[in-house]
């Protein structure tokens, strides 16, 4: 990221502090806005784990203002914010670029043509009509809007990565939620967790990302996915059901700078997801016909998804492992399963990863240069 970015970006998180500051933002302000806690689960709702995959009870979390940046939601000292002011809670299916890399493999390239005939059908119309759209005369590209985007062929993905192979019931780490820089032509770059089957094809994931066909903007989103005999599905839905007393949905804009725990859990015939303080959602068993009920291995990694096989997209915060200050996985906890002992690895010279303990590590990386 260059010079210039960072100044710009520091400047505007001081004018959002102070703003924030002299117009009384203050999470009690946004609390009457916010939905009250659901008294009960709805019929026919499974119930999740009493306790969060890191034992602690579930308890609601802080939401801010919806539509905020992710600097304006960490210096109101939020843990999330819904997007868009007023949107339903049916998650919205978003088509895009999404990499999987089988824990003792190289990374796979993922393309339209490999996505069920379905999905791969309906993301080439969203392409189509984006490229009538903006190719037709007098017309110029507006600012992305969130929404179904269709996918790019030849995506090229980069990791840094800790996995283990272990049945388990699920895992649960500290991810450094970061706003690293994205390349015009990239997809995204993210962090997250993932539990997968024994022999890789059966994949569940959440985590944070930056993707501006997925999001809209460069902000940091929470989302969720899941792969279904190796084929990908669709980033927030597909499938994924949000629990009645969540207060957010995938898709929230989390705050910039911090710590924040993400989780997955199978319980109660589904894969439960757990964020900073609460359980967001599921995906139920039958998405998999009821035969994925128990991971066999599990990842924690950094993901950047280029246009181009060298790119200057940052992974984290965009610093060497190397840096004391760098982005960090850590606190790295499994559900039912083996003690934490990850093995770590990047797939390319840019993106690096250094292993602090069994169960933490740093990562990430500038890419190529300053974009």
């Amino acid at each position: 990221m260059s010079n210039t970015r960072r100044g710009w970006l520091a400047a505007g998180l001081t004018a959002v502090v102070a703003g924030s500051l002299s117009t009384g933002w203050t999470l009690n302000a946004y609390a009457e806005e916010a939905p009250p806690p659901v008294a009960a689960a709805e019929a026919g709702e499974p119930v999740p784990p009493a306790l969060l995959p890191w034992g602690e009870r579930p308890s609601r979390l802080k939401s801010a203002q919806a539509g905020l940046s992710s600097a304006a939601v960490a210096a109101a000292g939020a843990d999330a914010a819904p997007a868009e002011a007023g949107e339903s809670r049916e998650p919205e299916p978003v088509f895009a670029p999404k990499g999987h890399v089988a824990v003792s493999e190289e990374p796979t390239r993922i393309t339209i043509a490999q996505a069920p005939a379905a999905l791969a059908e309906r993301a080439k119309r969203a392409a189509q009509a984006e490229r009538a759209a903006t190719s037709a005369p007098g017309v110029t590209a507006a600012k992305v809007e969130r929404g179904n985007r269709g996918d790019r062929s030849g995506t090229f993905y980069h990791y840094a990565a800790g996995s283990q192979i272990g049945a388990t019931d699920g895992t649960s780490a500290n991810l450094h939620v970061a706003k690293p820089e994205l390349a015009s032509a990239d997809a995204h770059t993210l962090t997250e967790i993932a539990v997968q089957s024994a022999d890789g094809k059966q994949v569940v994931e959440v985590g944070w990302t930056v993707d501006r066909k997925v999001n809209g903007d460069d902000d940091p989103h929470l989302f969720v996915f899941h792969w279904k005999d190796g084929k990908p599905t669709c980033y927030n839905a597909c499938g994924f059901e949000v629990y009645s007393q969540a207060t957010i949905k995938p898709g929230a804009t989390l705050p910039t700078g911090v710590q924040k725990r993400f989780g997955v859990q199978r319980s109660g015939a589904a894969w439960w997801i757990a964020y900073d303080s609460e359980w967001v959602g599921y995906f139920p068993d039958k998405l998999w016909n009821g035969t994925f009920t128990r991971a066999g291995a599990t990842q924690w990694f950094g993901e950047v998804a280029s246009a181009t096989e060298s790119t200057c997209t940052d992974m984290g915060k965009g610093l060497p492992p190397t840096d004391g200050t760098a982005s960090r996985i850590g606190t790295i906890q499994m559900v039912n399963g083996p003690d934490p002992n990850a093995s770590v690895r990047s797939t390319n010279p840019h993106y690096g990863v250094l292993s602090l303990s069994p169960s933490t590590f740093r990562y990430g990386g500038p890419g190529n240069g300053p974009c």
